[in-house]
Parts: C-alpha cells; sequence; structure tokens
C-alpha cells in the first residue's frame, strides 16, 4: 500500500494540533538509517540485567536459544504494529484513536509511558556511573549525582531535536556499538573462562516454564517499543514494507540483544556482579581499554533511552495534557529522576527487574492485541485520517470495548506472570473482536459506528 498524501486531511481539523502528532510529510529514514536506528536503541543495559537474571537456570545455548526466540517475536510484532504509521504516518497515540477513543488513549498511553520512564532513569544512572569513573580515572574526580543530573539533561536536549537528531546519532553510533560489544564479549570469556566454566558446569538446563519465561524476560524488554512501533515507522521510506521491515528489525535487534544479553550472563556468572560500570572499571588491563569501554556503556544509554524511553512518553503527555514537545521531553526527564534509578541498580533488583519486565508485559500484551485486532481484522487496514483527527466524530470518548479486552487479558496474564505477554494475546483479541461486533449496531464511537469509516 502506498503511503497516504497528508495533504487529504481537513486542515480545519488539525490547525489546532501540534506538527508532532500530525501525519509526517517528510519521511527520512531509508533502509541502512532505519536499521541503525534499532541496533543503536537497542544497546540496553536492561538486556545486560535481563542475562544476569538467568544466573542458575538455563545454560549457556538454551539462554542464546530464548533470547533469539524473544527476538523474533518482537520483529514480527514491531512490523504488525508499524505498518499503519507507516501507510498513514501518524504516532502511536493517534494510532490508539482508532481502538480506544479520543479520550479512551490516555489508558494505553500511561501503560506505555510509565515503563518507558523507569528505563529512562535507570539508564541514565548506569551511564552517567560509567561518566564518572572515566572522570575518577582521568582527573580524580567523583561525583555521580551531579553527573548523573547533567546526563540526563544532555539526553533530553538531544530528543528535543527530534527524529533529525536522533538519525544522525544512531546512524554514527552502530558501528562503534558493535565492535565494542564484540570486543567486551571476547574480554569477559577469555578473563573469565575458568569462572564460567565452573559455574555452567553444575546448571542442566531446563526447556519448561523457566526457558520461556526468560523469552518473555527479553521480549519484555521491547513490549513497550512494539505498541508505539508506529513512532519509529512514520519516519521509513515508502520502500520500506512489512516483510522487510521485519528483517531490518531482526538483523538489528538480534545480535545486539544476544552480546548484551551474554555478556550480562557471563559476567555476572563469573562475578557475582551485576554492574557493568563496576564490573568493567576494575577488570579491564589498561586504562584506556577501560575508559573505551566506559564511554561505551554511556553513549549506549544515550542511544536507548533518546529513541525508546524519551519519545514515547513524551508523544503520550503531548495527547494526554496538549503540551508542546520541548516541554514533554523536559516533563519526562524530571519524572525520570522521580523514580529513584539508584535503587536499581544494585545487585538485589536484577532479578526485580525481571519480575518488573514480565508484570508491565501482561498489561502491553493486551494493548498489543488490541491494537492488531483493530488494524487487521475490523477495518483491514483502512482508515479515513479525518475521522482520526475529528474530537466530534465517531471516535470521541471511550471505547469501553478496548478497555474491557485489556483488563480481562491483562487479568489471564497475571495467572501464569512467567509467560505474560504470550498469555495475554488470544483471551484480549477474542474479546475485544466480540464486543465490537456484538455493539456495532449501537449508537456513538465506542460501539459501532467506527466500521463506517472503512467502507
Amino acid at each position: 500500500m502506498a503511503i497516504v498524501e497528508n495533504t487529504n486531511i481537513n486542515p480545519e481539523l488539525v490547525k489546532n494540533v501540534d506538527p508532532d502528532l500530525q501525519p509526517t510529510t517528510k519521511r527520512i529514514m531509508g533502509s541502512v538509517s532505519y536499521a541503525a536506528s534499532f541496533m543503536g536503541g537497542c544497546v540496553s543495559i536492561g538486556t545486560f540485567s535481563m542475562g544476569a537474571g538467568l544466573i542458575g537456570e538455563l545454560t549457556v545455548v538454551q539462554a542464546v536459544i530464548a533470547m533469539t526466540i524473544g527476538c523474533l517475536v518482537i520483529a514480527v510484532a514491531l512490523a504488525m504494529i508499524g505498518e499503519c504509521g507507516h501507510t498513514y504516518g501518524i504516532p502511536f497515540t493517534v494510532q490508539l484513536r482508532s481502538s480506544f477513543g479520543f479520550t479512551g488513549v490516555k489508558i494505553p498511553g500511561v501503560l506505555r509511558g510509565l515503563p518507558a520512564i523507569v528505563w529512562f532513569g535507570y539508564q541514565s544512572w548506569v551511564g552517567a556511573g560509567a561518566i564518572n569513573s572515566c572522570f575518577d580515572i582521568l582527573f580524580g574526580f567523583d561525583n555521580l549525582p551531579v553527573i548523573y543530573g547533567l546526563f540526563t539533561i544532555l539526553q533530553v536536549l538531544l530528543a528535543i531535536k527530534g527524529f533529525e537528531g536522533i538519525k544522525w546519532m544512531e546512524n554514527i553510533s552502530c558501528i562503534f556499538i558493535i565492535a565494542i560489544l564484540i570486543y567486551m564479549l571476547y574480554v569477559v570469556n577469555t578473563q573469565f573462562s575458568t569462572e564460567i566454566g565452573d559455574v555452567f558446569s553444575g546448571i542442566e538446563g531446563t526447556w519448561g516454564m523457566p526457558f520461556w519465561a526468560a523469552t518473555t524476560s527479553f521480549l519484555g524488554i521491547y513490549s513497550t517499543m512494539i505498541i508505539n512501533a508506529s513512532d519509529y515507522s512514520r519516519n521509513a521510506t515508502d520502500d520500506i514494507k512489512p516483510v522487510k521491515a521485519a528483517s531490518i528489525y531482526t538483523i538489528a535487534i538480534l545480535p545486539v540483544t544476544l552480546f548484551m544479553g551474554l555478556i550480562g550472563l557471563l559476567v555476572t556468572a563469573a562475578t557475582g556482579n551485576s554492574d557493568p560500570v563496576v564490573v568493567f572499571s576494575t577488570t579491564m588491563d589498561s586504562t584506556f581499554l577501560t575508559i573505551l569501554t566506559l564511554l561505551f556503556i554511556a553513549f549506549a544509554q544515550v542511544t536507548t533511552n533518546v529513541l525508546n524511553n524519551i519519545v514515547p512518553p513524551a508523544y503520550v503527555l503531548m495527547e494526554s495534557f496538549k503540551v508542546k514537545w520541548t516541554y514533554a521531553t523536559i516533563l519526562v526527564g524530571i519524572l525520570s529522576v522521580v523514580v529513584m534509578p539508584w535503587k536499581l541498580v544494585t545487585a538485589e533488583s536484577a532479578a526485580g527487574l525481571n519480575l518488573f519486565t514480565q508484570f508491565y508485559s501482561a498489561f502491553l500484551g493486551p494493548i498489543f492485541a488490541v491494537m492488531a485486532v483493530d488494524f487487521y481484522i475490523l477495518r483491514k487496514k483502512k482508515l479515513d485520517l479525518n475521522r482520526m483527527y475529528d474530537k466530534t466524530g465517531p471516535y470521541k470518548g471511550v471505547n469501553w470495548a478496548a478497555i474491557i479486552a485489556i483488563v480481562i487479558g491483562s487479568i489471564c496474564s497475571l495467572f501464569i506472570m512467567e509467560l505474560s505477554w504470550y498469555v495475554s494475546l488470544i483471551p484480549t483479541g477474542l474479546v475485544y473482536y466480540f464486543l465490537m461486533k456484538k455493539m456495532k449496531s449501537a449508537e456513538g464511537f465506542r460501539v459501532g459506528t467506527i466500521f463506517e469509516d472503512e467502507k
């Protein structure tokens, strides 16, 4: 399907809408840039912690297979949800209007934004710790709170520049990122080979629940990114269709996730410490390599946070509270400090982060299911952009069918927390589909007139 011309929208409907929430008029990311943005955006210290959380349960081979399965599911899910944004040029918060309503979007928006803010704070603290260690080694300067504050401000300023700035930052960083990840894995495997062998020699592993729970953990890191895939795909050029997009996502996400997850698994197994800054600042053989690795850790947080943890909640704030892009990004930065990330990086928090990821996946899986059923099955991929921006039209208010569906799906997933994302999909999708079909003949958006705009 060709990209829809944005001139089809009635100017009166968008005259008071922030330009960042209107359909894109300029597609700035080709295949290489798009792959580079995801490669840089997925270098998450959270993945390091997910790997650390697998100690004692899986063998190295099983951990690699679990990560691979998680990444393949992520790639397919990103392509599915992102097709709407790519076709119509609309962001996540506008896409939600067709299934949740103008008012109802606040619920999935908050559920998407909160985990992003937590990860933003967590990764900013880790990155600041790496920078602080560099300053300590080179100049004897040691003041982590100050470095953390300045580092957070830097990331917010980069995000304010929008996707033009993000594009070039990610393009420049991707080669450097892969090279350093390979080097870090090599150092871990050679320097701690004996310790690693001792730890894993007694682990039999399992293909049961712990294995599938591991796929959920790695999938869960990106479950936030999945549902706002349109925020990224709306900037991709016309040739990046769903199959090509899924291939790009796989090529970009899989190697980075494998490297980071394995490094976290092996380093924690060898040293007992899940803090990458502490590990790499004390185990390198040369000052130069120590500085290089620590700078990489810091830089990786920037590429991930700007793309995945600032942009989505900023769009949510713009949609829900009608604030401008600049103020929304600043507010995201402030909220990331409020979550007290210094408490999340302790050794005791690795298992807790796994649980946190599985818990919020229980809510994001249902949102994914509602969005997929709504776009592909109920609307057959056809939307009227004028109605998507008409506050008095069929999408006004709250679509209670979507709310009921995600509540039921979330409750079902909480019974099997380890597989929360997977478990939620079928019950949510079925409830949403049958409620929408049942309510089709009643009055108002929240029941059925939404089908009119696909005729």
